[in-house]
């Protein structure tokens, strides 16, 4: 019933537009070279900040989907990854368009995305309420307990050692902490300045970190000359052969992304790996693999869009993100005040439920958008390196004063970015510290509540088994990467 009515709001003409627009531009800036869903989502965050919230988030959805696509298109024809869940990708989809079969590569990356994505959003539509009837049960304790595994998977997960996205996940708590304390009212870390009384905006930090810091990182690097894309030859279609060789690995694709996206921690990169090994455990002629085999595209990409999908039942139902474009999401509810969780689906039914319709819509445009206009993608991709880059800084710094006009915001911004580009180039991560300065003032405020309701005693996070259960797992997560890490070089040595 309450899907009925979200795709009665979804299929009004604005909202249409609204996804429609959504899935081009998505699309448009996440085929760029080295620009992934996350940066894409980013990058056009201040564009939403004027729409109502309903269609906003609805736009946010068809960027989202866009840009999960986007990078694949670079895999296959420039052999260069937009993501790291697109690595995968272009093992055999490169391979394929060298062979002059880039068409069917495209096609089956475009139509897999599709299936899995729409089996993915159908499981999002029946499990979100499930999750939210046991969510809605929580204390403090138990929500502060939750915010405890959110920072550590995500700190631990991401980037090449837990420490150094545990320093990550530091900055963005610090940040957090910045504004009206909202038990006491008290100015927190403001420094006497007045604008930074309402705290630091989630957008400002979500696009310098990942828009500006970027466009520094290439410009550091000095490449000018973008890379040269194998051209598509012959028809996009595929034969019944690609057919009859790429459904099961769709569906296969999508039993593995959907759970292991909406497990903290889960990300896309994990699924499509263990997709690729499947088709390649499973294919008839193991020799195709390397030499450009159709199911080692098919499988992966559609795991990696059921991942992408997973990720939103965490998003919606917990107020968890587990992967860096997701916490850009979180980014675009923050924006309109909305706070992802369980009273999502009770204060905005409306527009949970229209966002969640209108996945199923944006998956429909993305099909019969792509294909067709593989020509205009490609010539996307002869757009020289430093026009881009220069393009992302000015349309960063024009939607970040467009959404908050004020000489501070902007000096945050290029404080942010440089801090982006700093952290890009010591291997810091960077989802972490958007996680941090979202769900940190979450954190606070659960922890202190629970400690009023105690008096003041710590116990009570451990005297509720529910919360004690999940700080247990945080800390398990926590210690095992020291673990795993202190042993394999252990092994290293005796070897």
């Amino acid at each position: 019933m309450f899907l009925a009515e979200g795709f009665t709001q979804a299929l009004t003409p604005m909202n249409l537009v609204f996804a429609l627009v959504g899935v081009f531009l998505g699309t448009a800036v996440g085929v760029l070279p080295g620009i992934g869903p996350a940066l894409t989502v980013a990058l056009l965050l201040p564009v939403t900040f004027k729409l109502d919230p309903g269609g906003s988030l609805i736009m946010f959805a068809g960027i989202y989907y866009g840009g999960m696509y986007g990078g694949s298109t670079t895999a296959i024809l420039l052999n260069t990854p937009g993501e790291a869940a697109s690595v995968v990708t272009a093992l055999e989809g490169n391979k394929m368009a060298r062979q002059g079969r880039g068409g069917p590569a495209l096609a089956t990356a475009a139509i897999g995305s599709f299936v899995a994505a729409l089996v993915a959003t159908i499981g999002i539509a029946f499990l979100a309420p499930v999750i939210v009837e046991i969510a809605v049960r929580f204390g403090p304790w138990d929500y502060f307990a939750l915010m405890m595994i959110a920072f550590v998977t995500v700190s631990a997960t991401f980037g090449s050692s837990p420490l150094k996205g545990l320093t990550s996940l530091a900055l963005g708590l610090w940040l957090g902490l910045i504004g009206i304390d909202q038990l006491t009212g008290q100015a927190r870390l403001t420094f006497g300045v007045p604008q930074l009384l309402d705290g630091i905006e989630v957008t400002t930090l979500a696009v310098g970190l990942f828009a500006i810091g970027e466009a520094l990182l290439i410009a550091s690097q000095h490449r000018t000359s973008p890379a040269q894309p194998i051209p598509v030859k012959g028809s996009v279609w595929m034969n019944r052969q690609d057919w009859s060789r790429s459904w099961k690995p769709w569906l296969r694709g999508a039993a593995i992304g959907f759970p292991i996206g909406g497990l903290p921690a889960g990300g896309a990169e994990v699924p499509t790996f263990l997709s690729y090994n499947l088709e390649r455990k499973l294919c008839r002629d193991p020799q195709a693999f390397g030499n450009g085999a159709i199911e080692g595209v098919a499988g992966p990409e559609a795991a990696n869009n059921a991942s992408a999908a997973g990720t939103m039942v965490p998003l919606l139902t917990l107020g968890l993100p587990t992967s860096a474009t997701a916490a850009v999401m979180l980014a675009g509810f923050q924006q309109y005040n909305i706070q992802p969780g369980p009273l999502l689906f009770a204060q905005h039914a409306d527009i949970v439920w229209a966002l969640i319709a209108s996945l199923f819509i944006a998956n429909v445009m993305l099909l019969f958008l792509n294909l067709p206009l593989v020509g205009l993608w490609v010539r996307l991709l002869a757009i020289p390196t430093p026009w881009l880059y220069a393009g992302i800084m000015v349309f960063a710094a024009m939607g970040t004063i467009a959404a908050n006009p004020s000489i501070v915001e902007l000096l945050l911004l290029v404080a942010f970015g440089a801090a982006g580009f700093v952290m890009r180039r010591y291997n810091y991560p960077i989802a972490p510290a958007v996680v941090g300065l979202i769900l940190g003032p979450m954190a606070d405020l659960q922890m202190r509540r629970a400690l009023q309701i105690s008096l003041g005693d710590p116990i009570v996070f451990l005297e509720h088994w529910s919360s004690a259960l999940m700080l247990a797992i945080a800390a398990i997560a926590l210690i095992a990467p020291f673990i795993f890490r202190g042993l394999s070089r252990f092994q290293a040595d005796e070897d």
